[in-house]
């Protein structure tokens, strides 16, 4: 025998993924007005970012609403280093997740905290290794790109986006 569930019913399970929390311990919705996984082909610019300990190459970036920006980042340091695109509130989050991953992993390498640490606004690099990371930049809102590996961004590895709205 087949259940009859509401219409508004289905509608309210529908629109909880909207509004639960997300990975990061940040909402979804949060995530929607920062911006969302951008395809390459579609991105106006490509940046070139270099990582260093404990440093990023371009310290702040002029972004406009609605822009795909097309990040090709090469970790030049001597540590793991992490390219997060975020707010400042997301990044303190992130930092204490990182702090566990690392306490509990066996190794500090992009490969081994890679099945914990995969969302589509960040990227993790061993030294020497390069990577890219396509993001479509919402509604204006301070932003901040930063390495989240323990102590990294307090050594000052944080960077400025600069929103201008179309």
């Amino acid at each position: 025998m087949h259940q009859f569930i509401p219409v508004t019913i289905l509608t309210a399970l529908f629109a909880l993924p909207a509004f639960a929390a997300g990975e990061g311990g940040h909402s979804h919705s949060a995530d929607a007005m920062m911006g969302t996984p951008g395809d390459p082909a579609d991105a106006a610019r490509t940046v070139e970012v270099v990582m260093t300990d404990n440093a990023f190459s371009v310290p702040s970036l002029d972004v406009k609403e609605g822009e795909t920006i097309r990040f090709v980042l090469r970790n030049d340091g001597e540590f793991l280093h992490e390219f997060n695109i975020a707010t400042a509130h997301m990044h303190e989050e992130h930092q204490e997740e990182m702090m566990h991953m690392m306490e509990h992993s066996a190794e500090m390498t992009a490969a081994s905290m890679e099945a914990d640490h995969h969302d589509a606004n960040s990227i993790l690099l061993d030294p020497g290794q390069t990577g890219e990371l396509t993001w479509t930049f919402g509604k204006a809102m301070e932003l901040e790109f930063a390495c989240n590996v323990p102590g990294h961004y307090q050594s000052g590895m944080v960077g400025q986006f600069h929103m201008h709205g179309h």
